[in-house]
């Protein structure tokens, strides 16, 4: 979720609305930013499995530590953008795990464990060995309240504790990094992970996000509401080759859909939130790291 809106509302359009007009105009938006999901999903081959992750966890009402998912827009939003975050991180898998029979995947940044338990449902012809990895004490508990292993850390961390993982997930994470490099170097130059699987919102033109300055919002913020570095897949993909990795395969999952009436809620997808998110799956490669200097000292 952006951090510029509420319910699909910018925050600055909700404070000068009376209370009924601000009720009917969030109504109206979701009922249209709903619809545009459905025929989005669709429409992008992501419906059935948004409809199989529903099955495997019904409630996503806990999904954020800051926020309930506790709408149908909501948590149809965030069920397809799970759907788009699964379906790279499946096809991961598949080509890793060809010659396995077992791995060990990490998830970095992990706010619930959700993740963790679409992937284990959906390969259980295949052992797979997670933990999750969260800054956040709060979400940390809740993972492994739920039976999932979870520790307590950042991400820039991560790498300097010897933990094992042959796959990385990073799901909407790297935005809310200082020094999203510093990470993906360490993971590249440190760690045997064999390959990282990224989504981040999706944006044409790169910029710094910091959403709550601009607005001047000086309550106190999660750090999985700030977006500090928001980049468009361009300059993600230079800045991937930069810290050691290439792009093996990269998807767009947009929120509105392409061949109906419905496209028309571009503009407004990107005013309220994002048009789509982006995703890529990294192999290590240290052909241009190493070359230019830029590899871990």
């Amino acid at each position: 979720m952006s951090d510029l809106s509420l319910g699909g509302i910018p925050r600055g359009v909700i404070g000068i609305l009376p209370a009924t007009a601000k009720t009917k105009l969030r109504a109206t938006l979701e009922r249209l930013q709903s619809a545009s999901l459905r025929l989005a999903l669709r429409e992008q081959g992501l419906w059935e499995l948004q409809e199989r992750l529903k099955q495997i966890v019904p409630d996503l009402k806990h999904q954020y530590s800051s926020f309930e998912v506790d709408s149908y827009y909501l948590q149809l939003k965030v069920r397809g953008q799970h759907a788009f975050q699964i379906a790279l991180a499946t096809e991961a898998i598949k080509t890793i795990g060809e010659s396995k029979r077992s791995l060990e995947l990490v998830d970095v940044g992990d706010s619930a464990g959700t993740h963790i338990k679409y992937l284990q449902e959906l390969n259980k012809d295949l052992e797979l060995r997670c933990l999750s990895i969260n800054a956040d004490e709060s979400s940390v508990k809740s993972i492994q309240a739920k039976g999932l292993q979870a520790l307590h850390m950042r991400a820039e961390e991560f790498a300097s504790h010897g933990i094992n993982a042959d796959i990385c997930l990073s799901f909407e994470m790297l935005e809310h990094l200082p020094n999203p490099i510093q990470f993906l170097k360490s993971l590249s130059y440190r760690t045997a992970c064999q390959a990282l699987v990224i989504t981040v919102p999706y944006v044409a033109q790169s910029r710094v996000a910091l959403h709550h300055i601009r607005g001047g919002r000086r309550e106190h913020h999660k750090s999985e509401n700030i977006h500090i570095f928001e980049f468009c897949p361009s300059d993600w993909r230079a800045l991937f080759i930069h810290s050691g990795w290439s792009v093996y395969k990269e998807r767009l999952y947009l929120q509105y859909p392409r061949y109906s009436p419905l496209r028309t809620m571009k503009p407004l997808w990107k005013t309220l939130d994002y048009e789509g998110f982006w995703g890529a799956i990294l192999q290590r490669d240290h052909t241009w790291s190493d070359s230019c200097g830029a590899g871990i000292e």
